[in-house]
């Protein structure tokens, strides 16, 4: 008798969600078939490790000074300079929290300064320094590269289509709603 085994508890089988079900008897055979693929193009999970790996890589570079939430912030800054957290926090889909911590981490990296509003005391906004215009200036030249690697192969109207998607499921999925 095993000790550490784990015990499975039953879990119910939907017959009509074909291709990401691994309780079906021919899900190793469908996920190697390519026509199976075709019509089952498991989204959520080529989603996810799309976005995985991309953000695993451009944090590997050795030109990449910054992370990708840092350049984000840099490149908002970078068409509005001075804008509040609460605004950049919006801009990158980030809770109050998590936009706090990215630029607390910035600031300590001097690529940008946290200073007071003028007219709110309670208020913050986000300026860049010198040494974040110039990193600014290569995640631009970064992210070119990179955005002309990710459409590489594919049309215009290919790359169209892709940007409306995924434009639609921040429509679809608006922030909020997960609360």
């Amino acid at each position: 008798m095993r000790r550490n085994s784990a015990r499975r508890l039953p879990r119910q089988v939907d017959l009509t969600a074909p291709f990401d079900n691994p309780d079906l008897p021919d899900y190793i055979f469908r996920m190697r078939n390519n026509e199976a693929a075709a019509k089952h193009h498991r989204l959520i999970y080529l989603l996810t490790v799309a976005q995985r790996r991309l953000q695993r890589w451009m944090a590997a570079q050795p030109s990449s000074e910054v992370t990708p939430a840092q350049a984000g912030l840099l490149f908002i800054l970078g068409k509005q300079d001075g804008v509040l957290m609460g605004e950049a926090g919006a801009a990158l889909d980030m809770r109050p929290a998590g936009i706090s911590g990215l630029v607390d981490r910035s600031a300590a990296a001097r690529l940008v300064e946290r200073r007071a509003d003028r007219e709110d005391g309670r208020a913050f906004r986000v300026w860049l320094t010198p040494k974040g215009r110039t990193v600014l200036a290569q995640a631009k030249t970064d992210a070119a590269k990179i955005n002309a690697a990710l459409t590489d192969g594919f049309t215009a109207a290919e790359i169209d289509i892709v940007a409306r998607w995924l434009t639609s499921i921040q429509d679809k999925f608006p922030r909020g709603q997960e609360d």
